[in-house]
């Protein structure tokens, strides 16, 4: 019998930007996966997006489909979500493997992300980014995606769940991955938070950058099994 693998994606993206690897994932792992609420055309919570609801929705995907202990890959925000859920019941976790994620959230740090989710702003300088958005989450789905996500980056920066002190109640094994070339994660937040967790390891992807349709396939691929592994 196959080992369970749950994956999730990103703040922005969506479940199917896994298709590339799951093909020869599926040959090791019984994959499961989902999208976020608001993401993939899904409906957004009533009470708006947020890690909270987030979370909320990964712990009851685990426990609807008995899949507790999980091993659990997060790409960027879904990293982050694995981790928040980790730190609540961690009972329901088998390890957490992240990439890109970011976990120095301050004010300041918020501010500066969310002006690159102003739609307008988008549509001038990035039209194919949007075309994207719009192919992933729907008309006008993606512009409320974008006010949600910004939203929810104000509030992590405001009150971040995952902090250096936080992080070392998270007794489960974790590994961090950042691409060296990652503009949006510093390799030196990366290396804080490994020092904090206390079942925790590292590793630097050379070469690659934060969009993980960016990453290389088989980089991608390798990445995960040795994070879950």
């Amino acid at each position: 019998m196959k080992p369970t693998l749950l994956l999730l994606h990103g703040a922005l993206g969506a479940a199917q930007q896994f298709d590339t690897v799951t093909p020869t994932l599926s040959e090791q792992y019984t994959i499961h996966q989902f999208n976020f609420h608001g993401h993939g055309r899904t409906q957004p919570p009533a009470e708006g997006i947020s890690i909270a609801a987030f979370t909320q929705q990964l712990l009851d995907y685990i426990h609807t489909n008995k899949l507790a202990p999980a091993a659990v890959f997060g790409y960027s925000m879904g990293g982050y979500v694995a981790l928040a859920a980790a730190l609540q019941q961690p009972e329901a976790f088998l390890k957490v493997g992240t990439l890109a994620t970011k976990f120095n959230w301050t004010p300041e740090t918020a501010a500066k992300e969310t002006r690159m989710l102003d739609a307008k702003v988008l549509q001038e300088k990035v039209p194919a980014y949007v075309e994207q958005l719009k192919s992933l989450h729907g008309e006008p789905g993606w512009e409320t995606l974008l006010t949600g996500t910004a939203s929810l980056m104000q509030e992590l920066g405001n009150d971040p769940p995952l902090t250096i002190k936080t992080l070392k109640n998270i007794t489960i094994p974790v590994s961090v991955m950042v691409g060296e070339l990652d503009a949006m994660v510093s390799v030196e937040e990366t290396n804080a938070v490994f020092k904090s967790l206390p079942r925790g390891k590292m590793t630097i992807l050379p070469g690659v950058k934060h969009p993980l349709e960016k990453v290389d396939s088989e980089v991608l691929i390798r990445a995960i099994r040795a994070a879950i592994n």
